[in-house]
């Protein structure tokens, strides 16, 4: 099947998805777990199958800064999908749905150079595993932290608002984010780890300030989990600590492509 066929295939379930998500906000339609997970299943799949065309290359994996982020937004809709299950996470569709589709449209008309990575490049490979899927579930604590944030502030001025009355409890709402951000601590702190085993050289290979924003980023998430269970860190506070945390894993990965791939041109 074609990339434009899939892409168009992949926006317009990510769009009625969106929609319906929308609708069923306001309360002016009403949804079951059923008919998300179809719409989400399908959409994954095309979106998937996307993948397999513009980030598998002959001989290796593309990880340029679009296909990136193509794959990045695929495990996020993903990993919500399999919360969904389980979860009250449905407000986060909201967030995902439209990045999903953002990322495939800039994907579909810009380009970026190569960053190709060997099929035998094992090590390699796992090491870009965990950091995307570090990547997404703090994506997706970053969404719940906005929510949390403004759940606090409505239940100070409006208890009768659309946000409150579809948000879960604010205590869910907080243990879902804690979740989130214990998930995403291992999976980050496993990436840096088969990243120094499998790097050779961040300097040579312009992962330094990567490393870095990595590192600082991780110091923030431990801090806020040091602070939930010494201080009682809850609310707005571990909302301001989550997108701290956030900005500077975005600048580590999202920071050092742009610069590296789309100012100076460079690829690998």
């Amino acid at each position: 099947m074609g990339t434009l066929i899939l892409a168009v295939t992949s926006l317009l379930l990510y769009s009625v998805g969106t929609a319906l998500q929308a609708l069923s906000f306001r309360g002016r339609v009403h949804t079951n777990i059923a008919i998300t997970t179809l719409i989400g299943m399908l959409a994954l799949t095309a979106h998937g199958l996307l993948i397999a065309q513009t980030v598998h290359r002959e001989g290796g994996f593309d990880f340029g800064f679009f296909q990136s982020s193509v794959l990045i937004s695929w495990l996020i809709a993903f990993l919500l999908l399999a919360l969904n299950l389980r979860k009250p996470v449905q407000s986060l569709f909201l967030g995902v749905y439209p990045l999903a589709a953002l990322t495939i449209i800039m994907a579909l008309i810009t380009h970026s150079p190569s960053r190709l990575v060997p099929d035998d490049s094992y090590g390699m490979l796992s090491h870009i595993a965990l950091s995307v899927t570090a990547y997404s579930l703090f994506t997706l604590a970053a969404i719940q932290a906005v929510l949390l944030y403004l759940q606090n502030r409505q239940l100070k001025h409006n208890y009768n608002s659309v946000l409150i009355r579809n948000l879960p409890p604010l205590q869910t709402m907080e243990s879902l984010l804690f979740e989130l951000v214990w998930a995403g601590v291992v999976m980050l702190v496993l990436a840096i780890v088969t990243g120094a085993l499998f790097i050779d050289d961040l300097f040579a290979q312009d992962l330094a300030h990567k490393t870095l924003f990595s590192l600082l980023s991780l110091i923030v998430f431990i801090a806020l989990l040091t602070g939930r269970y010494t201080k009682g860190w809850r609310g707005i506070t571990a909302s301001r600590w989550t997108l701290a945390g956030c900005a500077l894993l975005m600048l580590a990965f999202y920071g050092s492509k742009f610069a590296l791939e789309l100012v100076f041109h460079r690829g690998g």
